[in-house]
């Protein structure tokens, strides 16, 4: 049963041009060999898990991760967890108000040292903008996350004085740069309670009021809005609510600033290791989800890409957190630094072969009168 099991996995591989003890960065080598019934069985949440168990290794996990995605091996072998996540995700609203704070005790929550230590000077957890404002490209994360910034409150147009919501607003740095830089006030909201804290913290003296709270819960007026790296956890469940309160929020000659990962194909589920090891609850829209949830309620001014620029970043946070694991406490043992590896691969692949994109929306309640001239 055992070789019958590993010739079938072999047939599968061959097809990402992958062999098993071959001496490419990219091939496999197994280590235990239950790894081919597990993996046959449970796709890529057995794939992930059996990684975390040491049953197998690649040289260059995010190569080998990425020729199986090429090879679309992941709609080929998919397991019995798909369908009931799909099943589930159809039936629930897995992103609902009760469970809204799940993903910020899960992930957000898990430590500030470990993002300190992965995410750089500044604590932006999203992709970089590896270009400056003169289009030459910039050669550190500190650097492309400082222009990813920069850029966001360039396509808000931000004038001294304005009130700024930031739906999601992680450890607070978006907002400081913002009323530092340019002169506003704002409110973020998160769900992670390490967030708010730290973000409280780094905004001391500032005129930006911090938030543990619900996106749903806001109703009250700003001139601009932004949103980086949050609606991957809205759910397609509750795409239109998510605008409708954007909407209620913003002036009337308001701008709105979206930044989100989107995917190729329209999907009402995460993958299940994803899921259930990394964000729980997420899931990244697709353009035409956005575009059906947005309709009636914004003009769409402008919809820039730079997806690939997220391969780049997530390379930069995987030096540093290898760079500081000996420095980390204990509780991120041995099992944790292989689901962690593997969650970083497994983006990078995504992003590198295409399967992902990182998109900035600029939308607007009636259209800015004359037409918008987006900066880049």
């Amino acid at each position: 049963m055992s070789a019958a099991l590993r010739r079938r996995v072999e047939q599968l591989l061959s097809k990402a041009d992958v062999r098993i003890g071959g001496e490419r960065p990219w091939d496999l080598q197994v280590d235990d060999d239950r790894f081919y019934a597990r993996v046959l069985a449970q796709g890529s949440l057995g794939l992930g898990e059996s990684y975390m168990d040491g049953w197998w290794r690649a040289q260059s996990l995010d190569g080998f991760l990425f020729h199986l995605l090429s090879a679309e091996l992941d709609r080929e072998v998919r397991g019995w967890g798909v369908l009931w996540d799909g099943l589930r995700a159809r039936l629930t609203n897995l992103q609902s108000r009760r469970r809204s704070f799940a993903v910020g005790e899960r992930h957000y929550d898990l430590g500030n040292d470990l993002y300190q230590a992965m995410l750089g000077k500044r604590l932006v957890y999203s992709c970089g903008y590896w270009r400056g404002r003169d289009g030459a490209p910039l050669q550190d994360l500190d650097s492309a996350q400082e222009a990813k910034l920069d850029l966001a409150c360039r396509k808000l147009g931000l004038q001294p004085g304005m009130r700024v919501l930031d739906i999601g607003c992680g450890w607070g740095e978006a907002l400081k740069f913002a009323a530092e830089r340019y002169g506003v006030s704002g409110v973020g909201v998160t769900v992670s309670r390490e967030q708010a804290a730290f973000a409280r913290e780094l905004c001391a003296g500032l005129p930006v009021e911090i938030r543990l709270q619900d996106y749903r819960e806001l109703d009250e007026r700003f001139d601009r809005i932004l949103s980086i790296g949050m609606f991957e956890h809205v759910g397609v469940k509750n795409y239109r609510a998510y605008f409708e309160v954007a909407r209620r929020c913003l002036a009337e000659d308001g701008l709105f600033l979206l930044h989100t990962i989107g995917t190729n194909r329209s999907v009402h589920h995460t993958d299940p290791w994803i899921g259930k090891y990394i964000f729980p609850n997420s899931m990244l829209p697709s353009a035409a989800q956005i575009a059906r949830a947005s309709e009636g309620l914004f003009v769409l001014e402008d919809w820039h890409n730079f997806g690939t620029d997220y391969d780049r970043t997530l390379q930069a946070w995987r030096a540093n957190v290898e760079a500081a694991w000996e420095r980390l406490p204990p509780r991120y043992d041995e099992r944790f630094r292989r689901m962690w590896r593997f969650y970083l691969a497994g983006s990078m692949a995504t992003f590198r072969c295409r399967h992902a994109q990182l998109w900035q929306l600029v939308l607007s309640p009636k259209g800015v009168p004359g037409g918008y001239v987006a900066p880049r």
